[in-house]
């Protein structure tokens, strides 16, 4: 931290006689009356050339990236295979950590959660059921409300063959499958997961370039 001086009031040093001599006016007749001023008063801030607006803009947006990615999103990395064809391992992409907070989990959501069985891991998989849902799957097709779900995600080479017996959804409860059935661990064998437990929705791919973009 800077400081400033703390200086007394200037005094004036007389010697002899000088200290206390007055000098009387010359004149009683009033001078002349003082003039405007001559110097010209300061004008408005110059405003900014193109470039600095630019360079301004750059750096509004910059900060505003900053924020947002880090209060709203959070970077995640994929780790296994069991979301293929659009997650593949080591994947990197953005979760929105706050969208459940205000917007209801839906149907088709790909969301992170932390593993029921050990809440320490994170898993990623695909909303299939929702509270109240009855929900069964015959040789790998998956029924909802006594409908056949279409799930265009979900490419033949991936399915498998395996069934579940008729089951309604818990409230405050999602039923999840990984989009590659043959090897996904899910909502099969762990059970529908918690709403609790469900802490983002995946939203976007950044890493690598060749598989960056929306989540869907």
């Amino acid at each position: 931290m800077g400081t400033i001086p703390q200086g007394g009031p200037e005094q004036n040093q007389w010697s002899g006689a000088d200290a206390n001599r007055i000098q009387a006016p010359q004149s009683s007749a009033p001078g002349p009356a003082p003039g405007p001023a001559t110097g010209t008063p300061p004008g408005p801030p110059r405003p900014l050339g193109g470039v600095g607006l630019w360079l301004r803009d750059l750096l509004v947006s910059a900060v505003a990236s900053v924020l947002i990615i880090t209060f709203l999103y959070q970077p995640v990395r994929v780790e296994g295979t069991s979301m293929l064809p659009r997650l593949e391992d080591h994947d990197r992409l953005f979760i929105n950590k706050f969208v459940y907070r205000f917007a209801a989990i839906e149907r088709g959501d790909v969301v992170v959660f932390h593993y029921p069985r050990d809440p320490e891991k994170s898993y990623i998989k695909r909303v299939i059921g929702l509270p109240g849902d009855k929900l069964r799957i015959d040789h790998g097709r998956v029924w909802l409300n006594g409908k056949r779900l279409r799930e265009p995600y979900v490419p033949e080479v991936y399915e498998d063959s395996r069934s579940m017996a008729d089951l309604i959804v818990p409230e405050e409860s999602y039923f999840v499958m990984g989009d590659h059935r043959s090897i996904s661990s899910d909502s099969r064998e762990f059970g529908p997961v918690d709403r609790p437990l469900i802490y983002g929705k995946a939203v976007f791919v950044y890493w690598p370039a060749r598989d960056a973009g929306v989540v869907r």
